[in-house]
């Protein structure tokens, strides 16, 4: 990450951090994100993994690497995708041990849903 990327400004963080949660909010993108972070992989792979559409694979997909979580190489005619930035897989591993943590107050809270 770049200086200049770094330094943004307060008001455009403040927008930015919940869309970028929001994209990590989603279950099916969570579970595209831990099966990348195991290992480099095709659609089919995630589509065999997940048990959805190659469409419902593909618009998840897109959503992570327009957010910069993910790319994508060109193989012969397969496209394999893996997390770009390994802070994303720190994030995961954090955010598991706070579960881990507090999973019966997560549960439990009515506030969330």
């Amino acid at each position: 990450m770049t200086a200049q990327k770094a330094d943004l400004p307060e008001p455009l963080v403040e927008e930015l951090l919940p869309k970028f949660f929001k994209a990590l909010c989603d279950s099916t993108r969570i579970k595209i994100i831990q099966f990348l972070i195991e290992k480099e992989r095709n659609v089919t792979d995630l589509i065999t993994n997940l048990g959805i559409s190659q469409s419902g694979v593909s618009n998840h997909l897109a959503c992570l690497k327009w957010c910069g979580f993910v790319t994508s190489r060109k193989e012969g005619t397969s496209i394999y995708y893996q997390v770009t930035d390994k802070r994303v897989q720190k994030i995961i591993h954090l955010a598991s041990q706070v579960i881990a943590e507090n999973a019966e107050h997560i549960y439990a809270c009515t506030r969330i849903d």
